[in-house]
């Protein structure tokens, strides 16, 4: 799912505006590696797989049936045809992608809980956002990934 890194990074940028926005006193902040949560967190590699496993079946069907039904469709009804199949597809890929945002927001929370920290962001190899201090909680994420 191409997506996910993208959801890891908004969910960074809703970190970091909170933490803009909360001012006054010491903020602790948490970062977290999340290619390294993505490859090694259990929970997150086995829905990935799944949500795969599931985008490949619903192309491989799509697939099959518009070529079934090519022949017997005019232009226009097979246009129709292929757009709903690849709107079910797109479904597949969101409903995967709402449930990996929602898995990693709540370890993420309940990390955030237990260290007692203000903010977690995603500190990525390329674009790094926090450069000095900070907390790497990647590996509690992952443990409570398992």
């Amino acid at each position: 799912m191409k997506f996910t890194k993208k959801s890891i990074a908004l969910l960074a940028c809703a970190f970091a505006a909170m933490l803009v926005m909360s001012g006054c006193g010491k903020t602790q902040i948490g970062y977290i590696d999340g290619d390294r949560i993505m490859k090694e967190a259990p929970q997150i590699t086995s829905l990935v797989e799944e949500g795969n496993q599931k985008i490949t079946e619903a192309q491989d069907q799509a697939t099959k049936d518009l070529n079934e039904k090519k022949g017997t469709m005019s232009d226009e009804d097979f246009q129709k045809a292929q757009q709903d199949a690849q709107r079910k597809i797109a479904g597949i890929n969101q409903s995967y992608s709402i449930q990996l945002k929602q898995k990693l927001d709540q370890a993420l929370a309940d990390v955030a809980k237990e260290k007692k920290l203000d903010a977690i962001v995603d500190n990525q190899q390329m674009q790094k956002v926090v450069v000095e201090g900070g907390i790497d909680v990647t590996d509690e994420a992952i443990q409570k990934l398992q």
